[in-house]
């Protein structure tokens, strides 16, 4: 089922949901996406966001901030624009709560759209090698819940491998991720200083001390026969 819009778009945003074929490539090196399918109902989310575009205010164009529920209410993606948005990026961020071990609709549905084979991935689909992914999520669950004796059952980091796979096939480097747990009952002090670290990493990005020993993507090469050319009906 297709989401009803739920709110104007946000005010860093275009008004329009999908922008026309012609506009001009964005050249932001730091690529914020934000998905949230209920941001009116988040005060992490809402705080992050707003913090980001503070940086992205006075960045002089190098952070892009993307409310991609207020671009996309009616989940209709514009592949073009988001690769030209990727293709200049060299950090894109995932900011987003974990839904069900995951990412929310719309950033799954743009990942599948956006990273197609051929582009992303697989043979000559090199746009994003050598770029970095960098997630920042939030639960709602706190982290004694991301335990074996908790009610998730496992460390949190054991949801992470398919997002990271997701950046290794695409060649990028996956960077530790910046994440909040106990997002619902988070104060408004450590609110406040989540948020103010999020907008320091990305004003600072890639001056991180931890990325000078972390090493590169590892080779993930996809090859040209893992899907059907072109005359073959798909199976």
């Amino acid at each position: 089922m297709v989401a009803a819009p739920r709110t104007p778009p946000h005010p860093l945003q275009p008004d329009a949901p999908n922008a026309p074929a012609d506009t001009p490539a964005c050249a932001a090196e730091v690529l914020v996406l934000v998905a949230h399918p209920q941001m009116e109902q988040s005060r992490v989310n809402r705080a992050m966001m707003r913090a980001a575009g503070a940086v992205a205010a006075a960045s002089g164009g190098r952070v892009e901030v993307c409310d991609l529920y207020a671009l996309y209410p009616d989940y209709l993606i514009d592949i073009a624009a988001e690769r030209r948005r990727l293709a200049a990026a060299r950090l894109v961020v995932w900011q987003c709560p974990v839904h069900w071990y995951s990412v929310p609709p719309l950033l799954k549905l743009w990942m599948d759209e956006a990273l197609g084979f051929g582009w992303a991935y697989g043979p000559s689909g090199t746009a994003l090698r050598g770029k970095d992914l960098w997630l920042a999520l939030s639960t709602g669950g706190t982290q004694d819940a991301y335990r074996p004796e908790g009610h998730n059952r496992y460390f949190f980091d054991a949801f992470l491998p398919p997002l990271e796979q997701t950046a290794a096939l695409c060649g990028m480097r996956f960077l530790p991720p910046l994440l909040l747990h106990g997002a619902h009952h988070a104060g408004d002090a450590e609110l406040q200083a989540h948020a103010a670290l999020y907008a320091e990493r990305l004003a600072r990005w890639p001056d991180w001390p931890e990325l000078e020993d972390l090493p590169g993507c590892v080779a993930c090469d996809v090859p040209a026969d893992a899907r059907p050319a072109p005359t073959e009906e798909p199976r």
